[in-house]
């Protein structure tokens, strides 16, 4: 198995409560499992792995993921914070760049954002603040993260990965930077939890210029702003 420093890892799965299928829900010409990962590798800074379940349907993933040369990794179901450590394990990783597969706008630049920080304040947890809600990635390194594992014992801590390491400032040293001005829009949500999220998600990948692929979020930030006028026009 190979040994990457860094990876930027992606949770994936099927079996989303509000929108079930909807990583794999056609989104500006391609899955929008594949948009999260072509986004991801055009940051350039770090090998994509994906991880999803065991569940059988999450085969649909794992041959998803093999379509743009992303390896996938298959652990627990509800228990993610596990599953990101199996990736750590798999890959001997030191350093997760941690991205989720229902935020088809995510910023391609913020994964060098955090990691830069990450490794220059020697932190364990690094966000973007200020970016469009569904943006955004983290930086952890993959120690911090399995001791802070150890104190995740609630279900929510474990299932969104992050929080007891961002709670225990006492222990960790964490960090929150400033997004850059030009995406810094803390009021624009560009995820996909519901079938609405996904409808005009789709509206604003339909605004882009088709030449600009993978799009800026800068662009992505213009095309949602141009289609909310045309929604609150009609």
């Amino acid at each position: 198995m190979s040994h990457y420093r860094t990876a930027i890892v992606l949770q994936a799965r099927l079996s989303s409560v509000r929108l079930p299928g909807k990583v794999l829900a056609p989104i500006g010409g391609m899955s929008m499992l594949g948009q999260c990962l072509v986004r991801l590798q055009a940051a350039a800074v770090a090998p994509v792995i994906v991880a999803t379940t065991t569940r059988p349907e999450d085969q649909a993933v794992v041959d998803e993921a093999e379509r743009y040369g992303v390896a996938a990794v298959r652990g627990h179901v509800a228990d993610v914070l596990s599953r990101y450590l199996l990736v750590a394990e798999e890959f001997q990783l030191d350093e997760i760049i941690r991205a989720t597969a229902d935020n088809p706008a995510v910023d391609i630049d913020a994964p060098r954002r955090v990691l830069t920080v990450l490794r220059e304040q020697r932190a364990d947890h690094v966000i973007d603040r200020g970016l469009p809600y569904g943006a955004a990635v983290e930086a952890m390194r993959v120690d911090a993260l399995r001791s802070s594992s150890v104190l995740a014992t609630q279900a929510a801590d474990r299932e969104h990965v992050t929080p007891c390491l961002r709670r225990q400032t006492d222990l960790y040293r964490v960090f929150e930077i400033d997004a850059p001005r030009a995406v810094r829009r803390p009021d624009l949500r560009l995820t996909v939890d519901t079938a609405g999220d996904l409808a005009y998600m789709r509206q604003v990948f339909q605004y882009l210029q088709p030449s600009i692929a993978p799009a800026p979020l800068t662009a992505i930030v213009a095309a949602a702003d141009a289609v909310g006028r045309n929604v609150a026009a009609a």
